[in-house]
């Protein structure tokens, strides 16, 4: 894998560099406000309250390092929710990279343990590091995803389109939102012109919600 650098972020936390890529995995505003802000906030518990629910299954473009899937568990296992979460990831990260995240700052122990030993058996079946929790990743490429289940919630944490315009196309986009219940909720940090006309051709409402720090807006859609 391309080395890859540490940096510290805006609000303290860290994320990594990708120098083949271009990018940081997270906001250099702040990966962990980021996070909460973006997919937790106004992803899941958004979906919980629309809902009235205490279970929600999440699928997720890009794992990364791991971070939405670490702040979606801890929360999960504070309000006891019941959480089912595949996470579409080709190029997961080694176990040494994700343990030397810091992360663990911000869950609980227990929530961190969990997920250090669940990891790399995620990459090859679904595993449960609680009852109430099912983790699975998937390492093929976005194109070749296929399941027979269907997600409440879509964390579309992609690289920026910019950077990896082929993740951002309507082909690629359809390809998630196949998946999607309706009600289902799809959030993600950008917001532009192309990704508004494209969530509204698959069958999506739009909404401009308030950004993460840096951003202004995101886009949050749910399928009609």
């Amino acid at each position: 894998m391309t080395d890859l650098t540490w940096v510290r972020t805006g609000d303290g936390s860290q994320t990594l560099f990708h120098p083949e890529i271009g990018e940081h995995y997270h906001s250099k505003h702040g990966a962990l406000q980021e996070s909460r802000h973006v997919f937790l906030g106004s992803g899941l518990i958004h979906y919980l309250e629309q809902n009235s629910t205490k279970s929600a299954s999440i699928l997720e473009v890009g794992l990364g390092t791991g971070l939405n899937f670490l702040l979606s568990f801890d929360y999960a296992k504070k309000e006891d929710i019941t959480l089912q979460y595949t996470s579409i990831e080709a190029y997961p990260l080694p176990l040494k990279l994700i343990a030397n995240t810091g992360y663990d700052a911000f869950v609980a122990t227990d929530t961190w343990q969990q997920f250090l030993e669940s990891y790399e058996s995620a990459l090859l079946s679904p595993v449960q590091p609680t009852h109430k929790c099912t983790l699975a990743i998937d390492t093929r490429m976005l194109m070749e995803f296929d399941t027979d289940h269907f997600f409440d919630v879509v964390y579309f944490d992609a690289f920026a389109a910019i950077h990896q315009p082929e993740m951002w196309t309507t082909e690629a986009l359809e390809r998630v939102c196949r998946y999607v219940k309706p009600g289902g909720v799809f959030v993600t940090y950008a917001i532009t012109g192309n990704l508004k006309r494209s969530m509204k051709s698959l069958g999506f409402s739009i909404e401009k919600a308030p950004g993460a720090p840096g951003k202004r807006e995101m886009l949050r859609a749910t399928k009609i």
